[in-house]
């Protein structure tokens, strides 16, 4: 953050204003010597070590968020002065438990920069997420007037589109960049097939977004700060977009058509001077909405805990029935470079889509490289996954490892779905391991198609502890493999698994039947791994299954 005094911005808003924007708590004033009516040009995130080059370092009128600065830290006082010397109009720190030392709040009432705290619920991405709104919302528009749009509640876009489709003459639709609705106005008249489909799916149909890429409609809008003409066909009414940006980021766009009655005269006028007005909006609805999900997420993680609280703030009705589906998607043994970790997102991005389109009521969540689907039964129905269950099965790239927990009679009981859900994972996963190369390969069940594997599991959960205090010849046997990078458990496992056809098990292993039976007499040689003694066979299978040596190939 170098700027010389050429490529300061403009004083913008003052301090006040801003905090009378941002939600309550998040922010506290601790000392402002100048008082809050100082102007604020930008909220930066603020790197102490830019304080070592003074004579380049510049912050007038900048609000510099210290991150990982608590006001009781020892650095906290030269953090404060290096930006008082710098011009900054606030500095904000972390409050912490003992609150700001004598040492701070005498340095902040002898300088000019006043001194906030960060609240301990919100993060510092919330908060440079609200302020930046703020800011934006404060900024007058300078480049002509937004008469008409004035007066909204901060992030209402419904009203935004009807206001916006009173000065048009026609019907507004407002959306995200990836073509999804946002808001629409009412409808006045019968809508065209195109709207109705983009109001009734919530987004513009997929053919409808790759046509409109192929013909550069959306390289023209997005790349220009004026409005884009898509003309009337004999299917479609004619239409009117203009990007809605924020300096070169792109927030949206807003979409006119004909609705029964021509377009107003001044309609491209009206759409340029929407798109100004509509960055705030935007914005807010940007930085809220990502803030509502992730509470919404955490709010479905602690349901799934055992917060039986929490299926309030979720939006489940107590009563109900539900289940939970979990899946898991795996990127393959070796992703392609620069795709690690990519492919499996996108795949649970669409089962999300999917999940949400399915039932009403449906609750998504993600923890990693699983997606979590609280789905609602109908009707006493036992499985209201199972189409769910199709869906993962028609995922074409990644793998998948899908399972579904039983019906539960309350929101207070799904953490047992779960638990059985994540069980069925699982046996999936282990089952793909044992059968297929690298563990590769889609999967989805329910509880009830793998309770019997279901059950083992459990029962090695708890036999494993015991199994750790004990000795013998299986035990032998998988510490020599550890030790010399040996495969006896492999073939032992592979004999076991086909019930003692050793031409099967060969086949699995990939090798000689002749080179598995060598294996085998050598494992009762050397560790006294008798497979014809059924107390070793069980040990062996309980051995074997805790351990490692299940074969891959």
């Amino acid at each position: 953050m170098h700027l010389s005094s050429a490529d300061r911005p403009e004083p913008g808003p003052t301090l006040a204003q801003l905090l009378a924007l941002i939600a309550a708590g998040t922010l506290d004033v601790v000392v402002a010597p100048c008082g809050t009516g100082v102007p604020v040009s930008d909220v930066v995130l603020h790197d102490p070590g830019e304080e070592r080059d003074e004579d380049a370092w510049a912050a007038t009128g900048l609000v510099l968020l210290a991150v990982g600065v608590e006001v009781a830290s020892p650095e906290a006082v030269d953090v404060l002065r290096a930006a008082d010397r710098a011009g900054a109009a606030a500095v904000v720190m972390r409050r912490g438990a003992r609150g700001p030392r004598a040492a701070l709040l005498e340095a902040a009432e002898r300088g000019r920069t006043a001194l906030l705290t960060r609240g301990p619920v919100q993060s510092w991405t919330e908060v440079l997420g609200q302020l930046r709104t703020a800011l934006v919302h404060s900024v007058p528009d300078r480049s002509g007037s937004a008469a008409g749009v004035d007066g909204l509640r901060l992030g209402d876009l419904s009203g935004l589109a009807n206001t916006v489709a009173d000065l048009v003459g026609g019907a507004i639709t407002i959306e995200d960049p990836q073509s999804r609705v946002l808001a629409y106005s009412r409808m006045d008249h019968e809508p065209d097939p195109m709207r109705r489909l983009t109001i009734l799916g919530q987004e513009v149909p997929r053919w409808r977004v790759v046509q409109l890429r192929e013909s550069g409609f959306f390289q023209a809008l997005w790349n220009t700060d004026d409005v884009v003409r898509l003309p009337a066909d004999e299917r479609y009414a004619e239409r009117l977009a203009v990007a809605v940006r924020h300096g070169s980021e792109v927030l949206g766009s807003i979409w006119a058509a004909a609705d029964g009655r021509p377009l107003a005269e001044d309609a491209v006028a009206a759409l340029r001077t929407a798109a100004r007005a509509a960055v705030p909006h935007l914005s807010h609805h940007r930085t809220w909405g990502r803030a509502a999900a992730w509470a919404r997420e955490g709010s479905v993680h602690a349901l799934l805990s055992g917060n039986g609280q929490a299926a309030h703030d979720v939006g489940l009705v107590r009563g109900r029935p539900y289940a939970v589906l979990v899946a898991e998607a795996y990127d393959g043994p070796e992703p392609a470079p620069g795709d690690a970790g990519q492919r499996a997102q996108r795949v649970l991005d669409v089962l999300a889509l999917q999940a949400a389109a399915y039932r009403p009521g449906c609750v998504t969540a993600r923890s990693g490289q699983r997606l979590y689907v609280l789905v609602p039964a109908v009707d006493g129905e036992s499985d209201p996954a199972r189409t769910l269950l199709a869906t993962a099965r028609s995922v074409p790239r990644g793998v998948v490892f899908a399972g579904a927990g039983p019906v539960v009679s309350d929101p207070a009981e799904l953490p047992a779905s779960r638990d059985a859900a994540e069980l069925v994972v699982r046996v999936l996963r282990e089952r793909a391991a044992r059968l297929t190369p690298h563990g590769a390969g889609s999967a989805v069940a329910s509880y009830a198609e793998v309770a019997a594997e279901a059950a083992v599991l459990r029962l090695l959960d708890r036999v494993e502890p015991l199994w750790q205090e004990i000795s013998g010849p299986v035990h032998a046997m998988l510490e020599h493999d550890r030790s010399h990078g040996a495969r006896y458990g492999e073939s032992v496992a592979a004999y076991l698994d086909a019930f003692g056809d050793t031409a099967a098990a060969a086949r699995h292993l990939n090798v000689h039947p002749n080179t598995l039976r060598y294996r085998l007499r050598r494992a009762r040689e050397l560790f006294g791994v008798d497979l014809a003694d059924p107390a070793v066979r069980f040990l062996a299978e309980t051995g074997l299954r805790l351990g490692p040596a299940r074969p891959r190939s």
